[in-house]
């Protein structure tokens, strides 16, 4: 109680903006939230923000850790906030005559788009509002921002059915013949008012609350309890957001968009989020305010004239309809990019033809603006080299690294909506975001069709394939999270009638029903019937750019996990340096010679097994040279057989009968070997080099094949591949010995008979715990450790990748790891592991070449941590070489500090 009571007395959690007072700035992002930050920084450099004061997110722990509950010290700070607010503004918060309204919003470290709660107009009662309307001098606008704040408060804090006020407020347009909210009459708005008390009465059993200071409070807490709702966790979940930073809560005077012609509210990019192109991108709603924009319940206005005139549009711009509001606007925009040194996204509001910023972040963009934008303003010098290198999210390259639409395919276009998100994708059309995370489990593309996105939909908008709707604008929810999260985005389709019930779209004339394919080009706005072909991505121009000023700065080299000439010439146009793993198994079982395996397998003795080998020696000595054709020059990696030999056997009934034919034998005796192969554990059985140390003859066979193909290689090209052979699943010293000693006999054989050598080294998979406790005597032996991380972290945690996914969600969400450990190594764990060998295996072997090539490989993460503890590469899928390069580049960068 005691420290609870020095808390309550030391701490500080409010913290006020505006009117010369700016207690924060933008280095306090943590305490602060990033609006918070950038509210108080854009007031210190002297821009229109209106005044008010952030709740920090040190309370919001303190008010999950205390039952959801506020002490006192911060009901008198709030209250000396109010206060702060009320001395800059001239108006009193209540008071009937002239009243204070303030708008509450959410704030986290990191922008969390839609995902949080947000009130405005909150101050209203039956009272202030006839004082709002007499004191602005416009009874329209008071009627229309008291029936907006029963609305959203009923939605967001009471938690009332939004529904229901929806359906009023069109049943009222109706009953008049309107289509727009702007139409209503003061009269109307009036009686609509009466109607929203009456269902808040009727569903919660108690009228609307009139006094402000508990709709404050109630607004406060929402907004803090909407940290925990489902959207912000799987948003936090996608986005590696730890759920202790809490959210910040921002107070504000209110500033209006909805009030006449000569306000507005609007949403704006310093630069092209989508493309990158240095121009201002963005959107307006003239009478209206800031979320009937981001939600898409209106589609908006161009910003720019050359926007409008590019799309076609007829609505006026701003630059146009406001050009002075306008020409203040583009100064701000050029004053905070040059402050921030980023592209920025905005939120402004126009009162009567003044300007008010209500907001600045570091925008959300695509990679390829993402790209466009660092390379240009280190161009400009803006920020360096090194700062555009840092810039880039390296997961983000992966939605350039992947096909787009071929231009020349036949396209049976149904409508046009706007280029909200680039990219293609094709899919069935879902009408709801469960179906498509349902579908999308059973490994079918969706494409997620909605009239517009909440923040409800994120989990079916991640699982979709690409988002189509039939409102809202290029800012609008679907568009901004679209782009966060590399989803292509085709948004305000206006031709497209959906019944969602019914589970089908009308587009002229034609019906799109729940399952049938479509095909959305986020770069154009396209929405086609069937899937359209692709074609490969070039990767020139920004994108080299950044990649030769990654390579310059990076230490770690980076290879590519692959066994195709299709996978090596993919991976080495991506730029990798090597192959960090090729599995040989995979060769195993092409069809052409997966019976000459089984004959080996069911070999009762070693000349048996000999004789099948020598049939698979020329096809595997074909599969290498063609790798090491396209790796000449370079490091290969080959992993000698890893998987236990009865994955090779027929499983089925009716394979039995042919395999048997096939083989020369009879069915019984088949179905006898394939029983006494069989493993109740076989991830811990007779497999890697357990089966090299039983069977040395399979290992030998492949290790001639290597040897083989390397001379063939480096004779006809002139430049030799460096073999490394890798022995899988190494416990001890004296495995890696006797299989050693094979590798070793079987080059010396071939170097003798072909009277030339290549150079090669031996070495180990370290995938077993002892392997990594041992590592100093086993670098004895081996050349160079490969760290498996996929099986390490199997058999260090115990848990089967294969059939985690069941709980590790859970696991993960409850903070028992911080991530999915088969996605990013578990540092304390299966870090402290590879730590502990790369140490011990130097210690005895000072050149030894270390190096991981699990998935973590492609892992930016995991890259940092492969940089922190000295490994010497990673490798990764072919198409994540790029995203490698660039977080091995910034790995390199931050441990420079």
């Amino acid at each position: 109680m005691a420290t609870a009571a020095k808390n309550e007395a030391d701490a500080q959690y409010v913290y006020r903006f505006g009117g010369g007072v700016s207690d924060g700035g933008s280095g306090d992002k943590n305490l602060l939230g990033g609006k918070g930050a950038n509210l108080a920084e854009m007031a210190s450099i002297g821009l229109p923000v209106p005044p008010g004061f952030t709740i920090s997110t040190a309370m919001c722990t303190r008010y999950y850790e205390e039952g959801e509950t506020f002490p006192d010290s911060v009901r008198r700070e709030v209250a000396e906030g109010i206060a702060h607010i009320e001395g800059i503004t001239g108006k009193k918060f209540g008071d009937p005559a002239d009243p204070l309204l303030v708008s509450v919003r959410s704030g986290a470290r990191v922008s969390m788009p839609g995902m949080m709660d947000t009130v405005l107009n909150l101050g209203l009662n039956d009272q202030t509002v006839e004082g709002l309307a007499s004191a602005s001098g416009d009874e329209r606008f008071a009627w229309d921002s008291y029936r907006r704040f029963i609305q959203m408060y009923s939605d967001v804090v009471l938690g009332l059915d939004h529904g229901a006020f929806e359906e009023a407020l069109e049943v009222a347009k109706e009953d008049k013949g309107f289509t727009l909210d702007t139409e209503l009459s003061a009269a109307d708005l009036k009686a609509l008012v009466a109607e929203f008390k009456g269902l808040v009465d009727e569903q919660q059993g108690k009228p609307f609350p009139q006094d402000v200071h508990d709709q404050l409070w109630g607004a406060i807490g929402a907004v803090f309890g909407s940290w925990q709702s489902d959207r912000a966790k799987v948003y936090r979940r996608l986005n590696d957001i730890p759920g202790s930073w809490g959210t910040a809560v921002n107070v504000q005077a209110m500033v209006f968009g909805n009030m006449g012609d000569t306000s507005a509210t609007g949403v704006a990019f310093t630069r092209d989020p989508s493309a990158g192109h240095n121009a201002y991108y963005g959107e307006f709603l003239i009478n209206a305010q800031g979320e009937d924009v981001v939600a898409g319940i209106r589609t908006p206005q161009y910003l720019t004239k050359t926007a409008r005139e590019e799309a076609g549009a007829k609505p006026l711009s701003m630059e146009e309809a406001m050009p002075d509001a306008y020409a203040e606007l583009a100064a701000v925009f050029d004053q905070l990019e040059r402050h921030y040194r980023d592209m920025q996204d905005i939120e402004f509001t126009v009162q009567q033809g003044k300007l008010w910023m209500l907001q600045t972040r570091s925008g959300k963009r695509t990679a390829k603006a993402a790209l466009k934008i660092a390379v240009d303003m280190a161009a400009e010098g803006l920020i360096t080299r090194d700062e555009a290198i840092l810039r880039v999210d390296p997961q983000a390259l992966d939605q350039l690294l992947h096909p787009t639409l071929d231009p020349s395919a036949t396209r049976d276009v149904l409508t046009k909506g706007l280029p909200a998100s680039p990219g293609a994708a094709s899919g069935a059309a879902v009408f709801d975001a469960d179906t498509a995370e349902k579908w999308a489990a059973e490994n079918k593309a969706v494409i997620l069709v909605r009239t517009e996105t909440s923040p409800e939909d994120i989990h079916g908008m991640h699982a979709a394939k690409g988002i189509l709707t039939a409102r809202g604008g290029m800012t609008s929810h679907a568009a901004v999270v679209a782009r966060g999260m590399g989803r292509p985005c085709v948004s305000g389709a206006g031709a497209l009638s959906i019944d969602a019930k019914a589970k089908i779209a009308r587009i002229a004339g034609r019906e799109v029903r729940e399952g049938d394919l479509l095909t959305i080009d986020g770069a154009t706005g396209e929405v086609m019937a069937g899937e359209v072909a692709t074609i490969q991505p070039e990767l020139a121009g920004d994108f080299g750019t950044l990649m030769v000023w990654a390579d310059e700065v990076r230490r770690l080299k980076v290879r590519a996990n692959a066994e195709t000439p299709l996978d090596c010439q993919t991976a080495r146009d991506f730029g990798a340096e090597g192959v960090g793993l090729c599995r040989t198994e995979h060769m195993f079982f092409e069809a052409d010679r997966i019976t000459a395996v089984r004959q080996m397998i069911l070999a009762e003795d070693e000349k048996g097994r000999r004789v099948a080998l020598e049939k698979l020696l020329p096809e595997q000595r074909s599969d290498f040279q063609a790798i090491f054709e396209v790796m000449a020059g370079l490091p290969v990696t080959v992993r000698l057989l890893d998987p236990p030999l009865h994955e090779f056997l027929p499983h089925e009934e009716s394979e039995f009968a042919e395999v048997a034919s096939a083989a020369g034998v009879d069915v019984e005796t088949l179905k006898r070997r394939a029983g006494e192969l069989h493993e109740f554990n076989p991830m811990l059985g007779h497999r890697g080099c357990r089966l090299g140390v039983t069977y040395p003859e399979i290992y030998e066979v492949q290790a001639r094949a290597i040897f083989e193909a390397a001379l063939d290689v480096a004779e006809k090209s002139g430049e030799a591949p460096i073999p490394e052979i890798m022995i899988p699943l190494v416990a001890t010293k004296r495995e890696l010995e006797l299989m050693k000693a094979v590798v070793d006999r079987t080059a010396k054989a071939v170097f003798d008979e072909r009277g030339k050598t290549v150079e090669y080294l031996v070495g180990t998979m370290i995938e077993l715990p002892r392997a990594a406790l041992r590592a100093g005597e086993i670098a004895e032996a081996g050349e160079f450790f490969s760290f498996g991380t996929n099986d390490l972290t199997q058999t260090t945690l115990g848990v089967s990748r294969d059939d985690a996914g069941r709980f590790l969600g859970s696991y993960v969400e409850q903070g028992i790891y911080a991530k999915d450990p088969f996605v990013s190594i578990d540092v304390e764990g299966v870090g402290e592991l590879i730590k502990l060998a790369a140490e011990r295996g130097r210690a005895t072997r000072s050149n030894i070449k270390l190096g991981i090539c699990g998935e973590h490989g492609g892992d930016p993460a995991s890259i940092a941590f492969c940089e922190s503890v000295g490994l010497d590469y990673v490798s990764a899928s072919p198409y994540r070489v790029p995203i490698a390069r660039l977080a091995a580049a910034q790995a390199a960068l931050k441990a420079r500090g």
